[in-house]
């Protein structure tokens, strides 16, 4: 069994896309306090920097879209930083839920699938190109778990299998060089559910109790009766990224507390 000091992050430096959420900021948090120097990257500033603030990581202005501006991040963080050991992903797709297939358009439908793996791609690309060159490295990413498909999730299905074969296919092809490559399914972080974030991309409105009821369905849907936290995933993330995880790459991490028995 792993000694409980290999969960220490000292001295790591990774890059957490999309840290400005409250998943992001709370993965950084966790990494931070295990020992990594941290990068948030994000589009807006405003939310990087109160993040940046409450976590103590650093931020940088990036669309992860955009695959010039990240190779030169990875680049500018290697430059100040020495190396790139972890690299996760969080980055919104624009996933539309609530609406049937029979009814959403092919762009809403399509969307979470072409900007989740563009995305997805070009951030665990420029990472993979720093770590083979040093030989190590982690790569983690998290969905839902619903590539097996669940109702009225739009194109969260495909977006997520899209995801999952990716991960194991770099897993496969970095792993001679010394670079590891998980994923996370959570189907559902619950105290990151927020009416504004459930209602994004155009899916009908809901207030704080709607909010409450689809947390506790997501709730009564586990085997456990309990949805994963923020701290649960964070740290998971923890875990995965440091030396105690060593054995582990090419797979998901089941963190949906049995939804999707695996």
């Amino acid at each position: 069994m792993a000694n409980i000091s290999t969960l220490s992050l000292q001295d790591k430096v990774a890059v957490v896309y999309g840290g400005a959420g409250s998943l992001g900021a709370g993965v950084a948090k966790a990494y931070v306090e295990a020992g990594a120097r941290v990068f948030l990257a994000g589009r807006t500033e405003a939310t990087l920097k109160k993040a940046a603030a409450e976590t103590g990581a650093e931020y940088d202005v990036l669309d992860a879209r955009d695959e010039e501006a990240v190779e030169a991040h990875a680049a500018s963080v290697v430059e100040r930083a020495g190396r790139i050991d972890i690299s996760l992903n969080l980055v919104s797709r624009g996933d539309l839920h609530g609406v049937p297939l029979t009814e959403i358009s092919v762009e809403d439908y399509t969307r979470p699938v072409v900007q989740g793996i563009t995305c997805q791609f070009i951030t665990a690309r420029a990472a993979a190109r720093r770590m083979t060159a040093q030989g190590s490295g982690v790569i983690l990413s998290l969905d839902s778990g619903s590539a097996n498909g669940s109702p009225m999730m739009g194109g969260t299905a495909a977006a997520d299998g899209a995801i999952d074969a990716l991960i194991r296919q770099l897993a496969q092809e970095l792993g001679p060089a010394g670079v590891r490559v998980c994923g996370i399914w959570t189907a559902g972080v619950t105290d990151t559910l927020t009416p504004e974030k459930l209602t994004a991309g155009g899916a009908p409105a809901m207030d704080e109790a709607a909010v409450q009821g689809i947390r506790a369905h997501l709730d009564s849907l586990r085997m456990t009766k309990r949805s994963p936290r923020i701290a649960d995933i964070a740290a998971l993330a923890t875990f995965l990224a440091s030396d105690a995880g060593v054995a582990l790459t090419g797979t998901w991490v089941n963190a949906t507390a049995g939804m999707f028995p695996s």
